[in-house]
């Protein structure tokens, strides 16, 4: 075979990977839209964790839900929000003088917001994949193999940590222990 065969093939082949990468890339984001939904997703998420924790029914703890959302995938409609995020919640309380954790969870959800007349967001509802069997069908259905492949790694506690510390009253070095 010459070589301008092999030009080609080869140039072939790497336009067909560059054309397939770029058909299966993440949601794009649009980091303003993200900015103004994001708040209004993590405080859903702490609602909605409260009553799951351990930490709540130890006295004097004083435990409360904080969530941070990383967005995979933000779609905006006709008014609605439709976001893919991997989120992070954690159940911090104070003993000691100390910051403590409680419990938490982590995954994939699906956020769908609208606007609300005043300007902000209000949600209109969360998905979250199933425990056990019918997780990996959930997760594949609503996230590309780009976003599948964020959920992978890791969200930092440091931010959570930070702002229970500060809900607490706590100095920003008060260590963190378990429950």
């Amino acid at each position: 075979m010459s070589a301008r065969r092999w030009a080609v093939g080869t140039g072939a082949v790497v336009v067909l990977v560059a054309t397939g990468t770029w058909a299966m890339r993440p949601g794009t984001v649009d980091t303003g839209l993200w900015d103004e939904i994001r708040p209004v997703i993590e405080a859903r998420l702490a609602a909605e964790s409260r009553g799951t924790g351990y930490g709540e029914d130890v006295p004097g703890l004083r435990t409360r839900w904080f969530c941070r959302a990383e967005a995979l995938d933000v779609t905006e409609r006709g008014g609605e929000v439709s976001a893919g995020v991997d989120a992070l919640c954690l159940e911090y309380g104070v003993r000691g003088g100390g910051l403590v954790e409680c419990g938490g969870g982590r995954g994939p959800q699906v956020v769908r917001l609208e606007r609300d007349p005043q300007g902000g967001y209000r949600v209109l509802s969360r998905e979250a994949p199933p425990d056990g069997a019918g997780n990996e069908d959930w997760t594949e259905a609503h996230f590309g193999s780009f976003a599948r492949a964020a959920l992978d790694g890791t969200i930092p506690s440091d931010t959570l940590e930070s702002a229970a510390r500060a809900h607490f009253g706590l100095p920003a070095d008060a260590p963190v222990g378990e429950c």
